[in-house]
């Protein structure tokens, strides 16, 4: 496995793409913040997408998950400083880590596969 960083001046981009290669992928969102333990916001529920509101240098990220109005869930990371993607060894995407200025840390990760090589059916190209 491989954490990589994506440069600030690739997240417009980059979080587009990943939210639409990922989209009806079952994920989990886990908020750790260096005051309190991790915390799940979401458990299991399928991504409808990823905004990313550039600002000049800076703008939030919402994670949106669920197709069901009684269990979809917005994840707001509202200053956030560092976007990290966490690959296999073949190069799938096993998740994203946000990481905002107070170093809270945002993950949303994938269900973990029956196969190392792949991730809800999206394989490495």
């Amino acid at each position: 496995m491989a954490t990589n960083l994506v440069p600030r001046t690739e997240w417009g981009r980059f979080l587009e793409g990943f939210g639409r290669r990922h989209e009806g992928s079952l994920a989990t969102v886990r908020v750790l913040h260096p005051s309190f333990s991790s915390q799940v916001e979401a458990r299991d529920l399928a991504l409808e997408g990823i905004v990313f509101t550039s600002e000049g240098e800076s703008g939030p990220i919402s994670l949106h998950l669920g197709v069901r109005p009684d269990r979809h869930v917005e994840h707001e990371v509202r200053d956030p400083r560092q976007l990290w993607v966490e690959t296999s060894r073949r190069g799938a995407e096993r998740a994203l880590e946000i990481v905002e200025g107070d170093d809270c840390k945002t993950i949303l990760e994938f269900r973990s596969p029956a196969l190392p090589e792949e991730v809800d059916g999206i394989l490495e190209r």
